[in-house]
């Protein structure tokens, strides 16, 4: 279910919002095949009102299954946004779009969240990458080294 308030409700007091939005409900793109949505958001907030705008903070969490762009070994990242602000304007230009004074915070929670991702995704920060084949004499004696073009040029006496 998606996360809505209703913006009367903030009339009365401020709003403590906590629980879980899961990643279906925040319709993530599928953009990177190194990072997967299985787990739900996890957020902590609180909604003011503070004249005619709504504001909202707090925290924000989510764990991403992830494969290293390295490595490829899959890992789950944790994705922290622990000070999270968010304006929501009630007059002006780029006013909130309220349906029966209902304002749905999903489409906020999913920027905020992207913002996060990482674009290349690793393991560890010291991560080498593949294992490589190490070679054995006999290979390397059966292999000719490559020539190019720049190997020919190198040969040249200037």
């Amino acid at each position: 279910m998606a996360l809505t308030i209703n913006i009367r409700h903030l009339e009365e007091k401020d709003l403590h919002l906590q629980g879980k939005v899961e990643a279906v409900e925040l319709e993530l793109p599928d953009a990177d095949e190194l990072i997967h949505f299985k787990r739900p958001l996890e957020y902590d907030l609180t909604a003011r009102l503070v004249g005619r705008d709504v504001l909202l903070g707090g925290k924000l969490e989510m764990e991403l299954d992830c494969e290293c762009a390295r490595c490829l070994k899959p890992f789950v990242l944790p994705i922290c946004v622990p000070d999270w602000l968010l304006d929501l304007p009630g007059e002006g230009p780029e006013k909130t779009v309220l349906t029966d004074d209902v304002v749905d915070l999903t489409p906020f929670l999913r920027e905020a969240i992207l913002l996060e991702f990482p674009q290349h995704p690793l393991c560890d920060s010291q991560c080498a990458g593949l294992p490589r084949k190490a070679m054995t004499e006999k290979e390397g004696a059966s292999q000719k080294p490559e020539t190019s073009a720049w190997a020919e040029l190198n040969k040249l006496k200037f």
